[in-house]
């Protein structure tokens, strides 16, 4: 109808008799934290701090991938996420790998006074912010979190730049890791989304919170989340003598 009406410009005529499609009732895959314990074991430097931070902050994989280092705030415990349509939002640090990101900050550092020492370009920016900081591709704040094992070369400028670790190499590493844990689910990164929404909703944080942590727009989206929380009956209720 959308192809006829504003496309075509034709009537599509008569669509009394045709069904209109159903909308699925799509329950989203959780891991429990035993199952994400297992994952994270089977998987090396860095991609087990990645994985940490997809589920610890409730990361979509671009979001996680395109990390910088002004983007963690350690002093007040926040990490500054950029989300679609470029919108930000604070998410808590998860205090527990505090220093395993540490630790990845003294590597970044070294690996940008390497990257100094033979005279790169700097890391990728977009269009605007390299009008705008001519200088930030160089300065360490503004180095990936996770940047790629090696230095791009430009063409059309012949200068040295540095790209962050690319998705794919996520995902190959995600896989292997999930068939060496022997899981019986089907887990993608987005899984380790789903999951912190839903473990968030299982200790009682309200839809609100929940909604403004994974940066939804619409609170519609994070009500899927009900789904995957067992309704408890009056009769599964117990008393509070009883604890």
């Amino acid at each position: 109808m959308f192809l006829y009406r504003h496309i075509l410009k034709k009537d599509f005529g008569d669509h009394k008799d045709i069904p209109r499609a159903k909308r699925s009732n799509y329950i989203p895959v959780v891991l429990s934290l035993q199952e994400i314990d297992a994952v994270v074991k089977h998987l090396r430097h860095p991609y087990d701090l990645f994985i940490k931070l997809l589920y610890g902050c409730g990361l979509r994989l671009f979001e996680g991938v395109k990390l910088r280092v002004k983007d963690f705030n350690f002093a007040a415990g926040i990490l500054t996420v950029r989300g679609k349509g470029n919108k930000s939002r604070t998410v808590p640090l998860p205090q527990k790998i505090v220093p395993e990101l540490l630790r990845q900050m003294d590597i970044l550092r070294k690996m940008h006074d390497e990257d100094c020492a033979v005279g790169f370009a700097g890391v990728f920016m977009e269009d605007q912010l390299e009008k705008k900081y001519p200088n930030a591709a160089k300065e360490f704040i503004w180095q990936w979190l996770f940047p790629q094992g090696s230095l791009t070369i430009v063409e059309e400028t012949n200068e040295k730049r540095r790209y962050h670790i690319h998705d794919t190499h996520v995902q190959e590493a995600l896989y292997s890791a999930v068939r060496r844990a022997k899981l019986t689910k089907r887990v993608t990164s987005h899984t380790f989304r789903h999951s912190f929404a839903t473990h968030l909703l299982q200790a009682n944080y309200d839809i609100r919170t929940i909604q403004v942590l994974l940066g939804h727009s619409d609170v519609r989206t994070t009500m899927i989340y009900t789904h995957c929380v067992p309704s408890k009956t009056i009769k599964e209720t117990r008393s509070p003598l009883d604890f």
